[in-house]
């Protein structure tokens, strides 16, 4: 890539409020680039979702000199060097240069500085390190152009004490070469992870989950699972994988393209982990995952897998009873696994045909109403209590294998 790489033609960088930051910050001798991801998604032709910036000016002085123009400044990082500036509704996140002074592998005391090259070393990836001027020029001090080039993840300067310096560089490492990686990992960084997969206890688990569930979300994450894998690391975050193993992925991966299913990092990890629901329920708390996301992966562990010759009538009767969001992870599995075997297997193609048509049959599911309620046993003489509860649970249970076809003078009648 050449080296008088440019910016200045992207839309991102032309928005008025940017322009409004580096006349703010260019005065004085101090001075604002842009800097990490910006830079990056534009010289790799992908989106550009966030515009973060480095400043040579400290942060107090940032906050000072952006009210006084009339720009809403917000301290959201202050003692770490970060200002959010506020302007027309859009928040730019400005960095005061810095280094670290000292680190435990989780936290850091820096020390604000003005020397760009300091500040570029250290940060975690070549990629992730090059600054854009007031001009769009790219400036790049760590070699990050070329790794761009060759879509090459690669750390700064020596890989174990970048690692060292925060132990979620590990995960972060896989994530980014799973989202902007080509060929073989660079090998320094993939040996030096692989030395410090021990370390990833010390993280908090809500940090480990969040980068674990961003790989996820990569176009196709199969080869940064397979060589965290390799290197010992999937193991070490994620244990319940090692003897489930990754190879669902790749044909998880060709049918969501050939299908066209919006990629889904619960169902991703679905397809890496066994059914099983005390085995999940401890994944979860582990990882300290939402209330919703624990719940959708416990219940797909608890409900039953599903034939691919079963009646659609009975299909019915399970969804009723276990809820559609379940089922439909079950049959999405299931399709993947027959899919996977078509070559070898003739009567795979069946089986695919079978699960397709009970996924569209539960995508397209509207839960019935029971139509008897507690007002009508009432009015049929029964108190409320133990035995209306029975009594209710019993003319559901005689409805659901009607498969709904009972109407409430019928349920009522047969009560009686």
């Amino acid at each position: 890539m050449s080296s008088a790489a440019s910016v200045a033609d992207e839309n991102w960088f032309q928005e008025p409020a940017l322009a409004r930051i580096f006349a703010l910050l260019n005065q004085d001798g101090e001075e604002v680039r842009v800097v990490g991801g910006a830079v990056r998604n534009s010289l790799m032709g992908l989106a550009v979702t966030d515009t973060d910036l480095a400043t040579s000016w400290e942060p107090e002085q940032v906050v000072a000199r952006a009210e006084a123009a009339g720009i809403k400044a917000v301290p959201t990082g202050i003692d770490h060097g970060t200002v959010t500036l506020v302007i027309d509704g859009r928040g730019f996140e400005i960095t005061t240069l810095r280094h670290d002074a000292e680190t435990d592998g989780r936290r850091a005391r820096v020390v604000f500085g003005s020397d760009w090259q300091l500040d570029a070393e250290r940060r975690d990836f070549t990629i992730n390190a090059l600054y854009a001027n007031q001009t769009g020029n790219v400036i790049d001090l760590v070699g990050g152009l070329d790794d761009i080039a060759s879509r090459t993840v690669r750390f700064i300067g020596d890989a174990d004490a970048r690692i060292a310096e925060d132990y979620l560089r590990v995960l972060r490492y896989f994530r980014f070469f799973a989202h902007y990686g080509a060929g073989r990992p660079d090998a320094a960084a993939l040996k030096a992870c692989a030395r410090a997969r021990d370390k990833l206890g010390k993280l908090s688990p809500e940090r480990v989950w969040k980068e674990l569930k961003t790989l996820l979300k990569a176009q196709d994450p199969g080869r940064a699972l397979l060589w965290m894998r390799q290197s010992g690391v999937l193991s070490a975050v994620l244990p319940e994988s090692e003897k489930w193993g990754i190879d669902t992925i790749g044909g998880l991966i060709a049918t969501e393209v050939a299908l066209d299913w919006e990629p889904d990092p619960m169902l991703r990890l679905m397809a890496m982990v066994p059914p099983d629901a005390e085995r999940m329920r401890g994944l979860t708390s582990r990882l300290k995952m939402s209330r919703a996301e624990a719940d959708r992966l416990v219940k797909w562990s608890e409900a039953p897998v599903i034939a691919p010759t079963l009646a659609i009538t009975a299909l019915d009767r399970l969804l009723y009873r276990h809820g559609a969001g379940p089922l439909i992870d079950r049959i999405r599995l299931s399709l993947v696994s027959a899919r996977s075997r078509i070559e070898a297997d003739a009567s795979a193609l069946t089986d695919a045909a079978g699960h397709s048509r009970h996924l569209a049959r539960a995508l397209g599911w509207e839960k019935p109403v029971f139509p008897v309620a507690g007002a009508d046993l009432i009015a049929r003489g029964v108190n409320p209590g133990p035995q209306m509860g029975a009594r209710l649970a019993a003319l559901e249970e005689r409805w659901i294998e009607s498969n709904f076809s009972l109407d409430k003078s019928a349920l009522l009648d047969a009560q009686d």
